[in-house]
């Protein structure tokens, strides 16, 4: 099976397409993908606006991003909006190690601690007010930072704390928002002034920590100060950093329940699945279920820590008694054997909770 087929899907509704997003059970954070900088766009993101296809496959063009996925493999940018650790507590220099910024030391997007002067870049103007968003895929109260890098900032080294400034050139508390969650269109936004004094490539350099728990978020955009007013180049879209609204599958996220489907094992016509159910309401869960549709050729074999009901191509997996409960911005999981003929297409993924 290639690296396209790994998939996992984060469900709600948005304009009733399905967005794929996988995550890395070896990660840090386990549990969460709850938002990037979109404007400007971080490499995660633009590399998963680079790569996206309309078939929900994601193969980047820009060679700085398929090196990323050739480094550390495609689930970085099915799930884009999750470089996290959950243990973050708002540290920075001294708890994410030199040469890991960009990944957060989080090792699911390891490929994007690469240090390369081609990854896609936004362009921007120094001491210029600028319009920032930031995906809101799971909406948390906190407080978002901004570093850039020095003059002496050399792309083709890895980002080490000492490449950038020593305190913020902007910082945010609780931003407004706009769209809906658990979407390309959920942003938050705000507009502040872009650092002066800079010109040619550097890195801005983002850090989101939650008020209400220790989940921190760490972002990599690639900028050069020349002029620019927020285009993106080094994609095969061109924009000035929001993402496509035609081809992006639907996030599949309501804001209350959240279930991420995820390959994790794979072999000639089978596979071992997993789905995570994650809780953010603001009440705990007396049961769940998770529902999609098998493509033709696709078939259930056998699954754990879930009830099973099959109709046609239809899946409905619910809670057993032991993991029926699950507590407010918590998580459970099921897992299964499954074969297929023919194309293993993406499901669609929807999760609920009475």
């Amino acid at each position: 099976m290639t690296v396209r087929r790994w998939i996992a899907l984060a469900t709600a509704a948005v304009a009733g397409i399905a967005i794929a997003v996988v995550a890395n059970v070896a990660a840090p954070d386990p549990a969460s993908a709850h938002g990037a900088m979109m404007k400007p766009g971080s490499r995660t993101f633009l590399c998963w606006r680079d790569g996206l296809s309309p078939q929900g496959n994601i193969v980047p063009k820009n060679p700085g991003c398929a090196a990323a996925v050739n480094a550390g493999g495609a689930n970085a940018l099915y799930n884009w909006f999750g470089v996290l650790r959950s243990d973050g507590a708002g540290r920075t220099r001294g708890f994410i190690p030199d040469g890991k910024l960009c990944s957060g030391g989080n090792s699911t997007y390891s490929g994007f601690d690469i240090a390369r002067a081609d990854y896609p870049v936004t362009h921007l103007t120094a001491g210029a007010n600028f319009s920032w968003s930031y995906n809101m895929w799971a909406a948390h109260p906190g407080t978002f930072h901004m570093y850039v890098t020095k003059s002496s900032y050399d792309p083709n080294r890895a980002l080490s704390w000492n490449d950038l400034e020593d305190t913020p050139f902007l910082s945010v508390t609780n931003p407004p928002s706009r769209g809906a969650v658990g979407s390309v269109d959920g942003q938050y936004y705000w507009n502040g002034n872009l650092p002066s004094g800079k010109s040619g490539r550097h890195i801005i350099y983002s850090v989101w920590t939650r008020s209400d728990s220790q989940e921190t978020f760490y972002n990599c955009s690639d900028v050069v100060f020349d002029g620019g007013n927020g285009e993106v180049t080094g994609i095969g879209q061109t924009g000035t950093g929001d993402g496509p609204t035609t081809t992006v599958p639907d996030s599949g996220h309501d804001a209350k329940c959240m279930a991420i489907y995820k390959i994790t094992s794979a072999w000639d016509g089978g596979f071992q699945g997993e789905v995570e159910i994650m809780n953010h309401s603001t009440s705990p869960y007396d049961g769940w279920s998770a529902t999609w549709n098998f493509a033709s050729g696709q078939t259930v074999n056998s699954l754990w820590n879930g009830v099973l009901t099959t109709s046609g191509s239809q899946v409905v997996v619910k809670n057993v008694e032991w993991n029926r409960s699950i507590g407010v911005e918590q998580s459970t999981t099921f897992g299964f054997t499954a074969s297929y003929s023919g194309s293993n297409s993406l499901p669609t993924v929807t999760c609920s909770s009475p």
